[in-house]
């Protein structure tokens, strides 16, 4: 774009071109004013509009030789001097602004040919050294716009390459720091869980005279312990592997476990009771995110109030897909296990990716209740059949 000093050369053309012309060539006053506007008219447009500045600005040139006679014999002609240095600036300016090279030799040929053709019908008025001035001004200018527009494309590029190198040093740093966490979580929690499965293999093996209702819990501890360690696994290699990569998953939970969560739920000793049919054959990322609610809720309920009755519905209305999980007032005091307080976080954040809401909070009864309701759309498949538990 031009700024306050391309404005003042503009300024400065205008005027050297009346200059010139009035007193160095015999042409009316008005061709005069005329011609130093459409000077200034082309070097203006130079900055925007380069191709159609470069023409006015030959244009121009070509009428300038047309309408003027030299005073005297000492006068350049057909190219006067603020038509010369003004056309070759214009194009010098073009250049830069974006023509390319074999344009800019093709506009540089025609300037030539204008100034031969003008000599040869008006031999009077000029000479073929009057074409010389034009001919180095012209190639000059054709020059340092090519390699303004060279360093141009230099610098924008290297501005690509900088941005580019900045996205992927951001980039490393992220999966570092994803690879950081993964490793933290197998060096912490698989050793935990690995442990918790072994212990639970081994106890109806080490402790003597272990009742067979003993026994059933602790291999149902050492199930879950063991399906706890393939999930978090499954989520470490999601943690190491790049978000582009491809990557071979196992199937998502959705509606159809929730019954599954449910009973194991209950063998872990609580009071779980799915009411209702649940829906079905709904988009997949809206059924993992209601089986996430509900295992959440189930997980926080056991916690706070392991001997409360916990009622789980999942319904679906016009539109909407309703989770509910709601535990009466436990019968007497649980000391809570101890938890890292983002469970209704990061379920707030889940639902959130859905479009869905959630509102938790305690009830007049005493108890708690977890809502969660996601918009299923027009796209979702209606296949609404069921199952309880």
């Amino acid at each position: 774009m031009p700024n306050r000093w391309s404005w003042l050369g503009v300024a400065a053309l205008l005027f050297l071109t009346v200059l010139d012309l009035s007193q160095h060539y015999t042409v009316a006053l008005g061709a005069v004013l005329a011609l130093a506007i459409a000077r200034a008219l082309a070097l203006s447009l130079a900055w925007l509009r380069p191709r159609l500045a470069v023409v006015v600005s030959l244009a121009t040139t070509a009428v300038t030789a047309a309408v003027t006679t030299p005073v005297s014999a000492s006068e350049p002609w057909p190219w006067g001097t603020t038509a010369a240095f003004g056309h070759s600036l214009v194009v010098a300016i073009a250049g830069a602004r974006g023509l390319g090279r074999r344009e800019q030799v093709g506009w540089w040929v025609a300037t030539q040919a204008l100034g031969v053709g003008a000599v040869a019908l008006a031999p009077d008025r000029g000479s073929w050294r009057g074409l010389i001035t034009m001919a180095v001004l012209s190639a000059v200018a054709v020059v340092v716009g090519d390699l303004l527009r060279s360093r141009g494309e230099a610098n924008r590029l290297l501005a690509e390459q900088e941005t580019i190198s900045k996205a992927e040093r951001s980039e490393r740093e992220r999966l570092q720091e994803r690879a950081r966490i993964a490793r933290e979580l197998h060096d912490v929690l698989a050793h935990h869980l690995s442990v918790v499965v072994v212990r639970a293999d081994s106890a109806p093996h080490r402790l003597p005279d272990v009742p067979d209702d003993v026994r059933t819990e602790f291999t149902g501890i050492a199930d879950e312990a063991r399906a706890s360690l393939t999930e978090m696994r499954r989520v470490l290699r999601l943690l190491r592997e790049p978000v582009d990569q491809p990557q071979e998953l196992g199937p998502q939970p959705g509606l159809l476990d929730v019954s599954e969560l449910v009973e194991s739920t209950r063998r872990a000793g609580a009071d779980v009771r799915l009411t209702g049919d649940v829906p079905t054959g709904l988009d997949p990322a809206v059924e993992l995110t209601a089986y996430r609610v509900v295992q959440e809720a189930l997980s926080n309920a056991v916690r706070h109030a392991l001997h409360a009755v916990v009622e789980v519905a999942v319904r679906r209305t016009a539109g909407e897909l309703e989770v509910t999980v709601q535990n009466a007032k436990p019968p007497r005091p649980v000391v809570p296990a101890p938890g890292s307080g983002q469970g209704l976080a990061g379920m707030r954040e889940r639902v959130a990716l859905v479009d869905g809401t959630v509102s938790t909070g305690p009830t007049p009864e005493g108890g708690y209740l977890v809502q969660a309701v996601i918009p299923v759309g027009e796209e979702v498949a209606g296949d609404d059949h069921g199952h309880g538990g």
